[in-house]
């Protein structure tokens, strides 16, 4: 018997992460320095944006300071974010990252920050998708403004690839549906952090579970997607 066919999503990330290892490593650093010198632009759409459409405003406000950010400690294919939580941190934000349970779920810690065990440099002594510190519990992401996932690829309508195990479908439908947000949020903004080429034109399949992301934030800047 012939092997069941392929789906779309399969092929697709087999091309991107196929394509992720054949990039230049010397580039790598000046990647990661890209990501972290767009953070004020993130934070700025995270505060301007219209919860009852997920698009920027022209409202000049800007996010509350001591609001969270979540985050994540990159692998070493994946844009690197070391800097990244480096300048959310110099700017007065807390850090939350995931830490990958049993079930494929995401609690989250606080990233201490430089000189701790998940520090701003990326370096967590240990596993990345497993950091320590004291949990927070699931719901925890459901207190940031901006949510910062990694992704294979996204479309230009929001439909983000992931590794396949659902564990941000899981967490981002959990932070927009959350008790006790604000009257008039509708959940965080949420940026795909991608290689430019990443942003794909073609449609991605997308499934009931799948939850589109507003976003994607590249070595070029930020990208506002849907």
């Amino acid at each position: 018997m012939s092997p069941p066919p392929r789906s779309a999503k399969a092929v697709t990330r087999a091309r991107v992460r196929g394509g992720r290892t054949t990039r230049d490593p010397s580039v790598a650093a000046a990647v990661e320095q890209a990501l972290a010198s767009h953070v004020d632009a993130a934070l700025l759409a995270a505060g301007a944006r219209d919860p009852e459409r997920g698009t920027v405003t022209d409202r000049p406000s800007g996010p509350p300071a001591a609001r969270p950010v979540a985050c994540y400690v990159s692998l070493p294919a994946e844009p690197g974010t070391g800097p990244l939580r480096g300048a959310l941190l110099a700017r007065g934000r807390p850090v939350l990252l995931p830490v990958l349970l049993p079930d494929l779920d995401l609690d989250w810690v606080r990233d201490p920050g430089p000189g701790g065990p998940g520090t701003a440099a990326g370096d967590l002594g240990g596993d990345p998708l497993r950091p320590g510190g004291p949990r927070l519990g699931t719901a925890a992401v459901a207190s940031c403004d901006l949510v910062l996932v990694p992704a294979l690829a996204v479309d230009r309508a929001g439909t983000r690839l992931g590794q396949g195990g659902g564990s941000y479908d899981r967490a981002l439908a959990r932070a927009h549906t959350a008790p006790g947000r604000r009257p008039g949020e509708g959940g965080p903004l949420v940026l795909a952090v991608v290689h430019d080429d990443e942003v794909l034109d073609d449609l991605l399949p997308r499934e009931p579970h799948d939850v589109a992301v507003h976003g994607a934030l590249t070595p070029s800047g930020v990208v506002l997607l849907r």
